[in-house]
């Protein structure tokens, strides 16, 4: 049986963004690459942590997304919440369907 892909989605604060990068690229046995974009966290449960996001009324944060096998993003989860412990990092994953280059 082959194990399905997922795209595991991290949202990230702007201030764990560096460290976040940092941890996903020693991970090099589970994550190949990864893809950054930036976001604005809307919500009752998002931290305002600086007076320009309360400012803003938003939070600034960090889109992550990991494609790789279902297996592997529960190691790399596991390794999440030992380096991350506390600091709300909110993630969830889909199944990918099909991936590819275009050539």
């Amino acid at each position: 049986m082959i194990d399905q892909p997922v795209c595991l989605t991290l949202i990230v604060p702007h201030q764990l963004r560096d460290e976040v990068f940092d941890h996903l690229a020693e991970q090099s046995d589970l994550v190949s690459g990864f893809t950054a974009s930036q976001g604005a966290g809307h919500g009752a449960e998002v931290r305002l942590h600086t007076a320009a996001e309360r400012v803003k009324g938003h939070a600034d944060q960090t889109l992550v997304q990991v494609v790789l096998a279902g297996k592997d993003a529960g190691r790399l989860l596991d390794r999440l919440r030992v380096s991350f412990t506390g600091t709300k990092l909110v993630y969830w994953t889909t199944r990918v369907t099909e991936l590819g280059t275009i050539d």
